[in-house]
């Protein structure tokens, strides 16, 4: 049988080249479906890894009942009372917990010039101790007390007017942008960071803050500090890890994204499928006499229908490979933004076609190759020997 199958598939490939234009339909059929799949995917894994690259070192401390930092709010008594738990990293003293409040700023798109709404993080002197993966990488530190401020480097990239030296403005208020700062890729680098005592006046906030940053004593001490903030009876709060807070804030950006491309690919897929049917009736048809003539001379109907399969899976994995191929070499790191819903903010990201991604497409044109090849299968293995044979 192994034999019948490799002599009939060989016969089969050979004469692909008779019907090169149907056999290229169906491979860039299943290309199509796999640069979308691969697409639409590498988003939600490329938000998936600015979800995961928090610091897991660094705990987040919000109001109880808040999901976002947006919906959050403490006074500096508040403060004070979180940098005294234990488990709370110290410098000379100094308690490693980062008061931060957070607006909204409109910043135009590079792309189009639309304007986006860019979370503005003021923050204390003490938040470069706490958030320690933080550099700066072009001009300056923004100076406390002045009207300044540094622009995470995905922000930049992605918006327009945010290049060292130039002026942001917002509403009356000028902020003059002195630096640049990257944070190993979390969603920190697509932030604008000031002085928070600056903009609190601005921005009518009083002296109140929306979260604390806190850096941790050890990895492990983060039940200990979120067991003292939860029951100390001045407090009422919510405490995760940074890591955490990241993906939380855009899983359900992650199930839209996955939601809508299986939906499209689907689609895709349908007409690809209906192209695979086509192209292997066609190739059936077209060796009706060969098909015949091998069935007389002894060949196993399953033989056929097993070459045929084989034929329309190696189609499909040609298609599969110049799609994945595409997708990698045009997306992958690729940066983009889009609006996070949960906290009415763009965020800045990038695609990420990952070797994963790539084997699932590869998988998905499989598939898609085996139902669009079944029944052409089917029918070249019930082929009637004589009613074939009479047409030579």
């Amino acid at each position: 049988m192994l034999v019948q199958i490799l002599a009939v598939t060989a016969m089969n490939l050979h004469s692909i080249r008779q019907r090169l234009g149907s056999a290229a339909v169906a491979v860039f059929n299943i290309a199509g479906v796999v640069v979308v799949f691969v697409a639409v995917l590498s988003i939600a894994e490329g938000l998936r890894n600015l979800g995961e690259a928090g610091d897991p070192d660094l705990a987040l401390v919000l109001r109880a009942g808040s999901d976002t930092e947006l919906t959050s709010g403490f006074y500096m008594q508040h403060v004070n009372a979180i940098a005294e738990a234990p488990a709370v990293a110290r410098d000379q003293g100094e308690a490693l917990a980062s008061p931060e409040l957070l607006v909204i700023l409109n910043v135009p798109l590079r792309r189009n010039g639309i304007e986006a709404q860019v979370p503005l993080r003021g923050v204390l002197p003490v938040a470069f101790k706490v958030h320690r993966r933080l550099s700066i990488v072009a001009g300056r530190n923004f100076t406390p007390g002045r009207n300044e401020v540094i622009v995470g480097r995905a922000a930049q990239r992605h918006y327009a007017g945010l290049e060292v030296g130039s002026t942001i403005r917002s509403g009356p208020t000028r902020w003059d942008v002195v630096g640049v700062f990257e944070d190993d890729e979390s969603a920190a680098e697509g932030e604008i960071w000031c002085d928070a005592r600056v903009a609190q006046p601005v921005y009518n906030r009083n002296n109140s803050y929306q979260s604390v940053s806190v850096a941790l004593t050890a990895r492990s001490q983060f039940d200990t500090l979120k067991d003292a903030l939860m029951t100390d009876p001045r407090l009422t709060v919510t405490v995760m890890r940074q890591s955490e807070y990241f993906a939380e804030q855009s899983r359900d950006l992650q199930r839209m994204v996955r939601g809508i491309g299986l939906v499209i690919t689907g689609l895709l897929a349908l007409g690809a499928v209906f192209a695979a049917v086509n192209t292997m009736y066609s190739a059936v048809a077209a060796r009706t006499r060969e098909i015949a003539t091998l069935r007389a001379l002894g060949f196993d109907g399953l033989a056929v229908a097993v070459s045929v399969l084989v034929e329309a899976v190696l189609l499909g994995a040609v298609g599969a490979g110049i799609g994945g191929a595409l997708a990698w070499l045009s997306l992958d790191g690729f940066q983009t933004s889009t609006l996070n819903f949960q906290m009415f903010s763009q965020v800045a990201f990038r695609f990420a076609v990952t070797p994963v991604l790539l084997w699932q497409g590869l998988l998905c044109a499989v598939v898609l190759s085996l139902i669009g090849g079944a029944l052409p299968a089917l029918r070249a293995a019930r082929l009637p020997v004589i009613e074939a044979l009479r047409e030579l």
